[in-house]
């Protein structure tokens, strides 16, 4: 049970939810914008976030979309991991989604909502980020469309009052050869101790982590060094790792020296999957 009480609207367009937004700040009160939930009903129960307002955005036709056009695939904030996996329009993301949760808890998380999550993992993110793709945010003053790497540092970086409206992916990317890994201290469906996603472009490897650090990250010097093919596997394993971009986490569930060693097995995995793809 949610210890507070608060407001529930359900608007109709993105114009009308920002706006609405705005107005609950402007008389003093402070509204959420609300997706699948599952983020915020934890918290709330934990008293670990509050609101007076909440803003369901999955009336919104926008937040809804999910299909191909003009040669890009577009997925709304409001889309299910659920929805995203049955449809499968891009097989890396729809594999990543599959092993976030349980398949019960995926019918409820949205692709908005793992994207902007306070947790540290945010998995759905990573196909996103090797695929270079773009992300449309609605604020106050409008619509903007924008390369992901442009607003993600550490976390999608948002305004107070903005929302993921949707996401878009260039087509070039969806039939690529892949590869998605994923270790965890326990269950199938436990947070990771690492998350990997891949894709090979143009015989270069475009790879994201999550579970390695507090966030999950691409790196274009992890990239170069692991596209180097003048050098061993081995060695090139050895350097990207020394060259993670921070501290790799330390917890419950693994050592930092346990998360080096089982990272060092998996670009092995990768690395000899995508040469057999060559």
């Amino acid at each position: 049970m949610i210890p507070f009480d608060f407001e529930y609207y359900k608007p109709e367009t993105v114009e009308e939810a920002v706006n609405l937004f705005n107005k609950l700040k402007t008389i003093g009160k402070k509204p959420i914008y609300y997706g699948g939930g599952t983020e915020f009903i934890s918290m709330a129960r934990m008293h670990n976030v509050y609101t007076e307002g909440v803003i369901d955005i999955k009336g919104i036709p926008e937040c809804n979309i999910h299909q191909l056009r003009n040669n890009e695939l577009i997925i709304g904030s409001a889309v299910t991991l659920t929805n995203i996996a049955e449809l499968n329009l891009f097989p890396l993301l729809s594999l990543t989604v599959k092993r976030i949760a349980d398949h019960t808890i995926q019918g409820k998380i949205t692709l908005g909502g793992n994207l902007a999550a306070t947790i540290i993992y945010r998995e759905a993110i990573l196909p996103l980020l090797v695929t270079d793709s773009e992300i449309v945010i609605a604020g106050i003053d409008g619509n903007k469309r924008v390369p992901l790497r442009e607003v993600f540092d550490k976390q999608i970086q948002l305004t107070e009052g903005e929302m993921i409206v949707k996401v878009i992916i260039d087509n070039q990317f969806l039939s690529l050869p892949y590869i998605h890994v994923k270790r965890t201290k326990n269950e199938k469906i436990d947070y990771p101790l690492i998350t990997i996603a891949a894709l090979k472009n143009n015989n270069n490897i475009n790879i994201a982590f999550s579970g390695l650090c507090e966030y999950p990250f691409r790196s274009s010097l992890i990239e170069d060094i692991l596209n180097d093919n003048l050098i061993s596997i081995d060695e090139r394993i050895n350097t990207a790792i020394n060259n993670i971009p921070s501290q790799i986490l330390n917890d419950i569930s693994g050592s930092s020296e346990y998360r080096k060693f089982i990272l060092n097995t998996m670009l092995h995995e990768t690395l000899n999957k995508f040469e057999v793809i060559s």
